[in-house]
């Protein structure tokens, strides 16, 4: 009777989750198994409807195709290549960011002060306020002559910096943005660590003599790391894949198509150029960085390992 009845529950909880499942499948399966498909075709502007299987060929395009004609410390270099650059360098320089200034504001938070919980909702509005608005509004004040970061600049150095009209100078502007939207999540993740590490542990470092920095080396970091490595994790794959403020800030990858990275590059050859056989290849292949990345990432750290 028990295990009759148990059987039945396990059955109706399957049967809720079926619309789920069957919304899931429309949306996530479905979809991605198509683009596998298409990423061994020929699916572009010319063969559209008359597309067939080509095998490797998409993605040996994708590693080899130098139609921009970039060049990367001087060195031409295939397109994906360059971009790859770009979205390295756009992840990591982030990240350091993104964790540094949240763990620094956290560690300020945590303690003792007045009017905390005001600056703890002031500091996490750059985080939920929608990224499309916070994106063409940073856009707007990096804009020449009349925005206010540009006009601030000429004020305080008597010229104007190049922010939306050079390779580097957009690719700078997209980064701030960025910093702007991202370093709050990793501040609320790392207040939350730190208030679950015990007041004792502190109290023993001070009796023992310990200085602010052997407390943060020897009880601190490591008792934030298994709340932090998930959250860096998260956030190494949403800023590889940040779409929104590269194209936004950037008006889609200006100038000249210099500031993609590989997300937005494989949004403009897919929806832009119509190369959908070339953009399923390289989108397959960004999925696979980002799994590699990942599993490693957090077999190394040992993130998933508990603490004692």
């Amino acid at each position: 009777m028990g295990t009759a009845g148990y059987t039945q529950n396990n059955r109706l909880a399957y049967y809720y989750t079926l619309p789920a499942f069957f919304v899931m499948s429309l949306v996530v399966v479905y979809p991605f198994i198509y683009n596998v498909i298409i990423s061994f075709s020929n699916m572009n502007l010319t063969h559209f409807r008359d597309w067939e299987l080509v095998g490797l060929r998409s993605y040996w395009q994708v590693l080899t195709d130098d139609t921009m004609h970039l060049k990367l410390f001087g060195i031409p270099v295939p397109d994906f290549w360059y971009f790859f650059f770009k979205t390295v360098l756009w992840t990591a320089l982030n990240i350091f960011f993104h964790v540094t200034i949240g763990v620094f504001l956290a560690l300020i938070l945590n303690k003792d002060l007045k009017g905390k919980t005001f600056f703890r909702t002031l500091l996490i509005l750059p985080w939920a306020v929608p990224q499309y608005i916070t994106a063409l509004t940073w856009r707007g004040m990096f804009t020449s002559n009349y925005g206010a970061i540009s006009l601030l600049f000429e004020k305080l150095f008597g010229a104007q910096l190049p922010w939306l009209t050079t390779e580097w100078g957009a690719f700078s502007a997209c980064l701030i943005t960025n910093i702007w939207l991202g370093f709050p999540f990793m501040m609320i993740i790392a207040l939350g660590g730190l208030q679950s590490i015990p007041d004792d542990l502190y109290e023993a470092a001070e009796i023992d003599g310990a200085s602010w920095f052997h407390k943060l080396k020897n009880i601190t970091i490591p008792l934030l790391k298994p709340v932090m490595i998930p959250a860096i994790t998260l956030g190494v794959i949403w800023t590889f894949n940040n779409f929104n403020v590269v194209w936004l800030v950037s008006n889609g990858g200006e100038p000249s198509d210099t500031t993609h990275i590989l997300v937005s590059w494989v949004y403009k050859s897919g929806f832009t150029y119509i190369r959908m056989g070339y953009a399923a290849a390289f989108s397959m292949i960004i999925f696979a960085i980002l799994i590699i990345f990942s599993w490693n990432f957090i077999k190394r750290t040992k993130a998933t390992e508990a603490v004692y």
